[in-house]
């Protein structure tokens, strides 16, 4: 997850990307925040599964709260923006040579995010 001021949390991991997993980094992030925060979610069926429904009620008492985009709207998802940066940008071609320095790599550039890398979400802000 990123913010538009370029805080990231996030989680590596080799396995699958599946609904016990955003269930678990989702139930653990409610319980860091400290004020209400909106998570902008896509459409992806792992977001939007009944596990993932019966949390809401809980997250939402926590201050944590789901918002789920449009359809086909990747253009309004800013995670896809730091993926495009970090393929095109950041990461060089001896990063992928194995699983551990892409691993390595992908936590280098997300560790980075708010210090020394950051994106201008600002063009995306409406007046």
């Amino acid at each position: 997850m990123i913010n538009r001021q370029s805080q990231c949390h996030w989680q590596v991991t080799q396995q699958n990307i599946n609904t016990e997993f955003v269930l678990e980094f989702l139930e653990k992030f409610s319980f860091e925040i400290r004020k209400k925060t909106f998570v902008v979610l896509d459409n992806a069926r792992i977001h939007k599964t009944k596990a993932i429904k019966e949390r809401i009620p809980y997250w939402e008492k926590r201050g944590l709260l789901l918002f789920f985009l449009p359809p086909y709207s990747p253009h309004l998802n800013i995670a896809e923006t730091l993926w495009r940066k970090m393929k095109k940008e950041w990461l060089d071609p001896p990063d992928y040579l194995t699983e551990e320095s892409l691993a390595y790599a992908i936590n280098r550039c997300l560790a980075d995010m708010g210090k020394e890398r950051r994106i201008n979400f600002s063009h995306f802000c409406l007046s």
